[in-house]
């Protein structure tokens, strides 16, 4: 699909090192995963505790604070930094301090709420063809309590490079981790978006390591619901730590609004979100109790056409992002 689009994973903050192991003191919960299904694309990651080790020192807090927006050197990704204000953002910029209250359909608002979302949605942080970048993800129910879903681009450049050095940081708020840091075992996609490109299958699951205490990240934050229906909900509260100006990456930001069918080219839908770089991957909810912090995620968000920087979209999760997600569970 030959179109101009936005992603928006691409920003830079600074994240205080917290709770990672030593290699020697993590011990791998699972043997090396093996090809999981025909019609799912994987590739293992840090399956080996010297691997995990290399990944925990290679995230120092002067590499995170210098990850950089993605160039447009990449394959259709032709944006510039410049649509969203010509700089990248960094731990001294100052978000916009506001509360959940009078909500608009296009408002973008500070998640203050606490509840399971703001345990479950976390930074990511990885390297793609040399370069670093940041994304978001959820941790998901799932069989291995290992499982955190994200954009299919935060692991795997279309039908270019694997994400290198992956890790998830789960409640990240401000330069803290309190649920510890955790790398990435394998990550899957689907071959559509692995083999043809194609933007209305940017979904993809990773499985995790254990923290140094062998302990599963559902066990420490908890893990959100996820429909496969392939229905995308008619309202949805679309969660991301977006992190160019305005916003520095430091904290959790929400949208909620209706969404509507992408009439431009893919199977998705869009929704009105003026949320910035960064919050690729985040979880859009369908049923949203902001009491809990709970929902059903229906999407999560992809891209934004270059020529309208307040609408993003979603891809359907459908029968294909099932079969990933059964073959992610299961390692």
């Amino acid at each position: 699909m030959n179109r101009s689009i936005m992603y928006a994973f691409l920003a830079s903050l600074t994240l205080v090192a917290a709770g990672i192991a030593p290699a020697s003191a993590v011990e791998p919960s699972h043997p090396v995963p093996l090809d999981p299904a025909p019609e799912v694309v994987h590739q293992s990651a840090a399956t080996t505790p010297e691997q995990q080790r290399a990944v925990a020192a290679y995230w120092t807090p002067d590499r995170m604070a210098a990850a950089l927006p993605l160039p447009s050197a990449l394959d259709d990704l032709p944006v510039s930094l410049s649509l969203l204000g010509g700089r990248r953002a960094s731990d001294t910029d100052t978000d916009t301090d506001t509360d959940t209250t009078s909500l608009s359909d296009s408002s973008v608002r500070r998640w203050t709420g606490g509840g399971l979302v703001a345990a479950t949605t976390g930074r990511v942080y990885l390297t793609l063809d040399g370069v670093d970048y940041t994304c978001t993800a959820s941790v998901i129910n799932a069989q291995n309590r290992d499982t955190v879903l994200t954009a299919g681009h935060c692991l795997k450049n279309k039908t270019g490079s694997w994400a290198e050095n992956w890790i998830f940081v789960p409640g990240y708020a401000d330069g803290r981790a309190p649920y510890g840091r955790y790398t990435a075992r394998d990550m899957l996609v689907s071959p559509k978006w692995s083999r043809q490109g194609d933007d209305s299958y940017d979904f993809g699951f990773v499985v995790l390591n254990t923290d140094l205490r062998g302990r599963h990240v559902a066990d420490r934050t908890g893990a959100q619901k996820v429909s496969f229906s392939g229905r995308i909900a008619p309202y949805v509260h679309a969660f991301g730590y977006p992190s160019s100006p305005p916003y520095s990456g430091r904290h959790l930001y929400y949208c909620a609004g209706a969404t509507h069918a992408d009439r431009q080219g893919t199977l998705g839908s869009g929704m009105d979100c003026a949320m910035t770089q960064g919050s690729s991957g985040g979880p859009w909810f369908a049923d949203f109790d902001t009491t809990t912090g709970t929902g059903t995620i229906t999407s999560l968000t992809s891209f934004k056409y270059t020529d309208n920087a307040a609408v993003q979209y979603g891809p359907r999760l459908g029968d294909e992002a099932r079969r990933v997600y059964e073959a992610a569970q299961i390692l």
